[in-house]
């Protein structure tokens, strides 16, 4: 007969209903709610589905504000452009720093 000190413990066992997907019935009750006909979604998950509905809308919004960006940076790449070809390839900075009378 075994004499052991430390008992180990039983695994934990977990309860497992597995539920069937179907993408196409959840389609259809998506547009059955979205028309506001008769539907099996719950509160929730219509809720969920106004909320998508709203986020898609407002992504084309962000749309225009990207293209905005877009202008933006290329106004400052033309300034940061044409402020280093005035510096590095005109004598503008020289005939400046006359103006104030400092000689080098």
């Amino acid at each position: 007969m075994r004499f052991f000190v430390f008992k180990t413990p039983k695994p934990k066992s977990f309860t497992y209903i597995p539920r069937y997907y179907d993408p196409d019935k959840l389609a259809l009750e998506q547009k059955k709610a979205a028309m506001g006909l008769d539907s099996t979604l719950t509160h929730h998950e219509q809720i969920r589905l106004q909320m998508s509905r709203r986020w898609r809308r407002g992504s084309s919004a962000r749309e225009g504000t990207s293209m905005s960006k877009v202008i933006t940076y290329a106004i400052y790449a033309t300034l940061i452009l044409g402020s280093v070809y005035l510096i590095m390839f005109t004598d503008f900075i020289e005939r400046l720093l006359s103006a104030f009378g400092v000689t080098h």
